[in-house]
């Protein structure tokens, strides 16, 4: 008898320590427990790195209705890591109706950046002005001034004010890429005004710069080294603004026509006037101001 009480503790003892190293292995992969086909996907994503295997099971576990909404963000991730943006895009339109509502606004984001890789900066946009719209009707954050975000397996709060900011500074970056930089300028100011930052400073700087308006530029890059605004300390800004600020360096301010031809105003005024007269008649203001204008009032709405 004692002999079998000792067998049974030691078989306790050892199902027990084999408990305890499955649930550290499953805490040190982060993988879920189970035999699932989403579990079998994430175990090959994160255990056996092999993204191919993991996409085919994360379809299998988005068809038998197992863990969709993780399911299809992740197989997005990794068609993304493969270059199979396209792909993904195609799959997160397609499925995401089998998605809960709570899940909608994390896909919005994966698109954002599933467009942004795909150079598709129009869909970017035009998803960019619609959360934009939700945040303002009050249903991106269900009337709460704050929600549970996550980021490298942390949760943290966002607010309001700081998710609004976030997604113009993204709108401000996608006009850019179209080389639209006076609507990107008032989209990163709007930016800064709600919540203002030294990266989206940053890209500012640099939009000024795209628009020749060196002195403006400066002040912005030097209000980061000054450390007048929050994120001043990251290296990364203050090394991307000493970049800008060198670059500057490099231009001189544009003389003006009397400067270069050493004639005096009243002489540059006279060919000023005789261009204007020979220039086909046209409205004073360009397509591009009534753009700007258009949008600010749609933002200010």
């Amino acid at each position: 008898m004692e002999g079998c009480s000792k067998n049974n503790y030691n078989n306790n003892k050892m199902m027990m320590s084999s408990s305890r190293k499955e649930d550290l292995f499953h805490v040190i992969h982060k993988v879920p427990q189970g035999d699932t086909p989403y579990v079998k996907a994430k175990h090959a994503q994160l255990v056996q790195k092999d993204p191919e295997a993991a996409i085919v099971l994360f379809w299998k576990a988005i068809n038998a209705g197992d863990r969709v909404d993780s399911a299809l963000k992740d197989m997005a991730v990794v068609m993304k890591q493969l270059n199979r943006s396209e792909e993904a895009i195609e799959a997160v339109k397609s499925f995401r109706g089998r998605c809960s509502n709570q899940a909608q606004e994390s896909l919005d984001n994966v698109l954002i950046d599933l467009y942004k890789k795909c150079g598709k900066v129009d869909e970017q946009i035009g998803l960019l002005k619609r959360k934009l719209r939700l945040i303002y009707q009050g249903e991106i954050f269900n009337g709460k001034p704050t929600k549970t975000a996550r980021s490298h397996g942390k949760k943290f709060q966002v607010s309001v004010k700081q998710e609004t900011s976030r997604l113009l500074g993204n709108l401000g970056w996608a006009y850019m890429q179209k080389s639209n930089y006076l609507t990107a300028e008032v989209v990163y100011r709007k930016a800064q005004m709600i919540d203002p930052d030294a990266n989206k400073a940053c890209n500012l700087g640099l939009c000024l710069i795209k628009q020749g308006r060196y002195d403006d530029a400066r002040s912005v890059l030097e209000d980061i080294l000054q450390d007048k605004l929050p994120g001043s300390e990251d290296i990364k800004a203050r090394n991307r603004a000493e970049e800008l600020l060198m670059e500057l360096k490099a231009f001189q301010p544009p003389m003006e026509l009397s400067d270069i031809l050493g004639l005096d105003d009243d002489f540059v005024n006279g060919i000023e006037l005789l261009v204007n007269e020979w220039a086909p008649l046209r409205t004073k203001r360009l397509p591009i101001f009534e753009e700007i204008s258009t949008f600010r009032d749609k933002l200010s709405c």
